[in-house]
């Protein structure tokens, strides 16, 4: 793999799984606070652009596919650029605890990007595990792109939500069932996680798979973000990695959920990250040390099953 700290916010360079990394030569750190202001919540045309040029010509130290971290979810959308790389056919594997699947508005911003992902060509289908957020209460007054679960280029599975209020109709798919003016999700926490895995992998249409991680998925026990979090296990995202690297070639990846201070030099982006955020969180040097965890047990199975 090609590991790559992409250090937007300052939050992962102290992390020592990281660092250590940095320093043999193991990875590589790409600067980019610079650009920070304008990418958190909603990502500048040129500040992306900025960001892609640094990573193409940026140190790159191993070999396979890329790996990238990047600090907080605030970041998230980042992946619809990472994404404008691939040059085949691909499903996006998406862990987290919010769908991340607004229509409304359409820029580049980390409630949307599943949409910009879905406009590429390449993108096939992007298959969305673990949420538990309110994102799914009445869905359709939040902008939800039901459309696209019901054409089954999004597949949903919440990790546990109760039914989701809806008007329109929308039929059943993998995921879902509709019964009168409700969605009645497929609810992950009721059922074996390895037999989830069996049904998972015919619902991916490619070879090629980029996964994606907002460790806003995981307990509050395995990761501390800006973001309310959901109820995933750490163990249960490294056994469904392991199996798609084995089922599937998975030819890039890239993870964020780490916690770092709100920082904006705009009202506009401000207001956002205010409305949205959860009551701010103060976390301690402790607390942070579980995201440095988290992310060595992540680098750890990437290193033993990409090429």
């Amino acid at each position: 793999m090609r590991l790559q700290v992409i250090d937007l916010d300052g939050s992962l360079m102290h992390q020592e799984p990281l660092r250590r990394r940095i320093d043999m030569g193991e990875a590589s750190r790409v600067e980019a606070a610079d650009l920070a202001a304008r990418l958190r919540i909603v990502a500048s045309r040129r500040a992306g652009a900025g960001l892609l040029e640094r990573l193409a010509t940026g140190g790159r130290r191993g070999n396979g596919p890329p790996v990238y971290f990047y600090g907080s979810g605030d970041f998230h959308h980042l992946t619809a650029l990472f994404l404008q790389t691939v040059s085949e056919p691909v499903t996006v594997v998406h862990f987290d605890n919010h769908p991340d699947w607004v229509r409304f508005p359409a820029t580049v911003n980390c409630g949307a990007w599943v949409n910009r992902a879905l406009e590429l060509l390449q993108v096939r289908k992007v298959v969305t595990i673990g949420p538990c957020s309110e994102d799914l209460v009445r869905p359709e007054w939040q902008f939800a792109n039901l459309r696209a679960v019901e054409a089954e280029r999004i597949a949903l599975f919440p990790w546990r939500h109760a039914p989701s209020r809806v008007w329109g109709r929308y039929d059943k798919a993998a995921s879902f069932r509709q019964e009168g003016s409700h969605l009645h999700w497929r609810n992950l926490a009721e059922e074996d996680w390895a037999d989830f895995l069996d049904d998972l992998l015919p619902a991916i249409p490619t070879e090629a798979v980029w996964l994606t991680i907002d460790k806003d998925v995981l307990g509050r026990g395995e990761a501390v973000t800006n973001w309310d979090q959901g109820e995933l296990t750490l163990a249960h995202l490294v056994a469904a990695i392991e199996r798609l690297a084995d089922e599937r070639r998975i030819i890039g990846v890239d993870v964020c959920g780490d916690w770092s201070e709100p920082r904006f030099s705009d009202p506009f982006r401000a207001a956002l990250a205010f409305f949205d955020h959860p009551p701010r969180l103060r976390p301690s040097a402790g607390d942070l040390a579980i995201n440095a965890r988290a992310n060595a047990a992540l680098i750890d199975c990437f290193a033993r099953v990409l090429p």
